[in-house]
């Protein structure tokens, strides 16, 4: 289909966070000519944190959002062509692979790289949003450092949240956890080590009602699901760990996948199932999920894809 809505290209990175710049900066360094499109949300979940204290480098932290500019500013250096727009649909049947741009124009790629990562699931709450980066975070250890010795609470049962709620309780005074069924979904060994933890209070039945605060979180407004009793407890931090989506929808049935979506990639590299088609970072990542790791598996995802472009012209 050679027509103005179709554009062939060598590789093809589609995602912006730290995997996708990363990913570019390599694959343009080799001379790979990568084109990357930013998606829905250009530089990823780094865009909605506020300070970064743990990506190595940066001395004294930098804003997530500044961060996400310095890697995108890296990879336009280094000769990426970075576009705004985002992924709708995929095909992914034969090389090249067809990737259609905001629902018109179809890119023909010769090898593509996945970095579309993964969103936080959240409550939904008006005040949750209005203060996300200001005490209200969807990773404990992202953010748990910045209260330290302070009072906080997380809402979630599964194991993410019984492990953000342990790794908190070393950092901070105590630590409510908001259930919301009067069980956990997580492994009985996590739930053992929250009951364990004498500065983890857990409360069963629980749903949140409002997040307190008008520049910064002062407090959590939740309520009993059997009796309906309403309660505050004063905290300076909420964090979310009711799980993360990856995104990853367009590629369902095409690529290997497990339950919950997030791509399967073959042990010790980021190739998939489809030969040609690489995956890095959180859409591929449920254990670590952390800029610093995303970063790595965008350079492996960019030398794996360099190996097989040399591979097939050979």
């Amino acid at each position: 289909m050679e027509n103005n809505h179709s554009e062939k290209v060598q590789l093809l990175i589609i995602g912006s966070g730290p995997a996708g710049y990363t990913a570019a900066i390599y694959a343009a360094r080799a001379n790979l000519k990568p084109v990357l499109y930013q998606g829905i949300q250009p530089g990823g979940q780094l865009t909605i944190t506020t300070e970064v204290e743990n990506y190595p480098g940066y001395a004294d932290g930098i804003q997530g959002p500044e961060m996400m500019v310095d890697f995108e500013k890296q990879a336009k250096r280094m000769g990426a062509d970075i576009r705004f727009g985002m992924a709708t649909a995929a095909d992914l049947s034969a090389s090249p692979f067809k990737i259609t741009i905001d629902d018109e124009k179809i890119i023909e790629a010769e090898a593509l790289i996945i970095s579309t990562g993964a969103s936080a699931k959240w409550l939904h709450l008006e005040s949750e949003q209005r203060l996300n980066g200001y005490g209200v975070s969807a990773c404990a250890v992202c953010d748990g450092f910045f209260f330290k010795g302070q009072e906080v609470a997380i809402v979630g049962g599964g194991d993410t949240a019984c492990e953000e709620a342990l790794y908190l309780s070393k950092i901070c005074s105590t630590v409510h956890m908001l259930v919301r069924r009067d069980e956990m979904r997580a492994s009985k060994i996590m739930q053992q080590r929250v009951d364990k933890a004498s500065n983890i209070t857990v409360y069963w039945n629980t749903e949140v009602v409002e997040i307190l605060g008008k520049e910064k979180v002062e407090g959590v407004k939740i309520r009993n699901r059997k009796s309906h009793e309403e309660s505050l407890i004063p905290v300076k931090a909420f964090f979310v760990a009711i799980g993360h989506t990856p995104n990853s929808d367009i590629f369902k049935g095409q690529i290997t996948m497990d339950e919950q979506g997030y791509i399967k990639t073959i042990n010790g590299s980021t190739r998939t199932n489809i030969e040609g088609v690489f995956a890095a970072g959180d859409v591929q990542d449920k254990t670590y999920r952390q800029a610093v790791t995303a970063a790595g598996s965008g350079s492996m995802a960019a030398l794996d894809s360099e190996r097989y472009l040399s591979a097939k012209e050979a």
